[in-house]
């Protein structure tokens, strides 16, 4: 049996420093499976040019594309206060798009009774296959989380997490790891500890200004955008075109890729596009019939957070 890399031994080695060293070899190994995001498991094209050009290529036999590497955790903030529900939407948007060739459900982990259950479905999360777990505290949030990460039958995990540590990140990073199901965390008061309290007050120190670590392959902020009517020649109509949200993305940290930032738009028939690129049309994923969860009037509160 071949010794792991570096962990040969050689002439006049005790049997302790051959055992350093094979732990150590160990180690080393383990953290470049880290570093590789989406090694072996593929990645996951947004659908929108402009942003997918500054995402991780695929592996080695993967057709070269640039996407969201699905077995990892991925990290999307609000931008200001008023922008939960476009992180929101933004987040139930990747949920999606990663969870597009899974046939599992999507497992939402949220404190607030707030969600909006036809904004979630406008972004592609539908009852059909939508899974909402409320927890008492973050810690049985992170704990529900990681368990859920290594189940390979989920087809995505989101989770509304605050005071997140890079110790606990890593946990979550490495169970998406392990069971190839893609993470999401959603940070909407990661100044506050972590309370989500839907729009009113979401979004608190969340955005460029919080330098928390964190092993998350992307970090994104999003904010609401305007929608401004195109200049001649840009989309070759006018922006009353764009019958859904507007947001205004930044990729602040993708480890495999680089930054970038562009205003991006839903269009009626079609997912997602960038301002002055072509769009890429919606994926057309029928929900499982095993993983249908029916949504009734005692399941929604009066107070509901806006998606969008």
């Amino acid at each position: 049996m071949a010794c792991p890399r570096g962990a040969c031994p050689e002439e006049g080695q005790s049997d302790g420093a051959l055992d350093r060293q094979r732990l150590l070899a160990v180690l080393r190994e383990q953290v470049r499976a880290v570093e590789a995001p989406g090694t072996g498991r593929g990645v996951v094209p947004l659908g929108v040019p402009a942003v997918d050009a500054h995402l991780p290529a695929a592996g080695p036999g993967e057709g070269g594309a640039h996407g969201l590497p699905r077995a990892a955790l991925h990290e999307v903030a609000a931008a200001g206060d008023l922008d939960a529900g476009a992180a929101t939407a933004f987040t139930a948007l990747l949920a999606a798009r990663l969870a597009e060739q899974v046939r599992g459900p999507i497992l939402w982990m949220t404190r607030a009774p707030d969600l909006y259950a036809p904004g979630l479905d406008a972004q592609g999360v539908g009852p059909g296959r939508l899974v909402v777990v409320h927890a008492a505290c973050e810690v049985d949030l992170l704990w529900a989380m990681e368990e859920a990460l290594r189940c390979p039958r989920v087809g995505a995990v989101v989770g509304e997490a605050g005071g997140l540590d890079l110790t606990a990140s890593r946990r979550l990073h490495l169970a998406a790891e392990t069971g190839g199901v893609p993470g999401l965390l959603l940070r909407l008061n990661a100044g506050k500890g972590g309370a989500m309290k839907g729009l009113k007050g979401a979004g608190r120190g969340s955005g460029r200004g919080s330098t928390q670590a964190s092993a998350a392959v992307t970090r994104w902020q999003v904010g609401t955008a305007p929608i401004q009517e195109a200049r001649a020649g840009d989309w070759g109509t006018t922006a009353s075109a764009f019958t859904g949200p507007a947001w205004r993305v930044e990729l602040l940290r993708c480890r495999g890729g680089r930054p970038g930032a562009w205003t991006l738009y839903e269009r009626e028939g079609v997912r997602l596009e960038a301002a002055g690129q072509a769009a890429a049309p919606a994926p057309e994923t029928p929900p499982p019939a095993s993983a249908v969860v029916p949504f009734t009037s005692t399941q929604l509160t009066s107070t509901l957070r806006a998606v969008g």
